[in-house]
């Protein structure tokens, strides 16, 4: 029997935050019973966070932070010289990236901050710590860790990681990509040299926008990979298709985007399949304290300076984007977005909205008038 899906989420005034009046994320049920998620576990100061990080990006863009000293995030004070170094980048382009990240780093101390938020690994239930372990690789020549978030380029970070370790001549060898072999995970080692390697080594990961992260995930894995059609579409066809809920001959295709969301919606994110979990979830910034956050809109240059931070050889590069790969459009994401109905989707952010806010990606525009044109 499936779970009852979450339901309408409002908002109330809290009282007794250190910094004045917070705007508390709150969850109602029409059953009464309370479905614990924990997407939205830590909510206080979510939306806060959120105003926060609008209101900074808005200053970005009135030009407003350029008078302003901001003391720069761990291990990126060299960022600008390693990347002047790498290539001749865009100062512009530069700038913008390093704001974001310092908005990042800001909101992130703000948000982990809480008391109710985890300050450790150790302070992580087993399923969130054995979720976090798994999605770490390690490197222990070059001393760093990275933490991977599926649709975020990180079938080719891995190619950097096995060339760096000698099971892979170069990053563009022309095989498929075994996501587990010739790599070195954090859960395989032993808690103390978890300990040491989380204090001691660089840590990076990289993020991309929620909702576009998600539609390149529904594209690729039920469009064109047959085992997750087989094993999750053919089961969202029998769940949500009316008529289907005993066919056994489906073959999961075919579902619809609107299906995928409804499946989304039912689903604990501690148990979400990687490909569609939320970026927070999979890397827990508020456990690990990052050096260095990346983002898929800066891939060029942010990759660029990683590899200059880990002291990587010079014929090692980040690789180019495969011919097969189809990007995801602001025009594709406006039509799949565009097409859902507006409650499906009031529904669906809240899942999300901790890699909104912490990663400083705005709301998608949803409105009639946005999505008439």
């Amino acid at each position: 029997m499936m779970p009852p899906r979450n339901q309408d989420f409002g908002l109330k005034k809290a009282g007794g935050a250190r910094s004045g009046s917070v705007i508390n994320f709150r969850k109602t049920v029409n059953s009464g019973s309370l479905r614990r998620s924990s997407a939205v576990l830590p909510s206080v100061l979510t939306f806060a966070v959120i105003v926060a990080s609008g209101g900074l990006l808005l200053m970005i863009e009135k030009g407003m932070l350029n008078s302003m000293e901001t003391p720069p995030p761990l291990g990126y004070s060299k960022r600008s010289g390693y990347l002047r170094q790498a290539r001749n980048l865009d100062p512009a382009v530069d700038a913008e990236s390093q704001i974001l990240q310092e908005i990042r780093n800001r909101t992130i101390r703000t948000m982990c901050g809480q008391k109710n938020m985890p300050h450790s690994v150790w302070s992580l239930s087993p399923l969130q710590r054995k979720t976090l372990l798994q999605h770490i690789l390690v490197n222990d020549e070059h001393r760093f860790l990275y933490c991977y978030v599926p649709k975020v380029a990180c079938s080719n970070w891995k190619r950097v990681l096995k060339v760096l370790s000698g099971a892979l001549e170069n990053v563009d060898v022309n095989i498929k990509m075994n996501h587990k072999s010739d790599l070195l995970f954090l859960s395989s080692l032993k808690p103390e040299e978890i300990r040491y390697r989380l204090k001691h080594y660089f840590k990076f990961m990289f993020v991309r926008e929620p909702m576009e992260r998600l539609l390149s995930a529904y594209r690729n894995k039920f469009g064109e990979i047959k085992a997750y059609q087989e094993k999750y579409g053919a089961e969202i066809i029998r769940r949500y298709r009316k008529g289907h809920a005993k066919d056994t001959a489906v073959a999961g295709d075919d579902v619809t985007f609107a299906e995928f969301v409804r499946y989304l919606l039912d689903e604990d994110v501690d148990r979400m399949n990687e490909h569609w979990m939320p970026i927070y979830n999979l890397c827990q910034p508020c456990a690990v304290s990052y050096d260095f956050i990346g983002s898929y809109e800066h891939l060029e240059s942010d990759a660029d300076y990683v590899l200059q931070r880990i002291s990587a050889p010079p014929h090692v590069h980040f690789p180019e984007r495969q011919t097969w790969y189809k990007p995801v459009t602001k025009e594709t994401l406006h039509y799949y977005l565009c097409s859902l109905p507006q409650k499906l989707l009031r529904e669906l952010l809240p899942k999300y909205i901790l890699d909104f806010s912490l990663f400083t990606y705005p709301f998608p525009n949803t409105t009639t008038e946005y999505c008439r044109h």
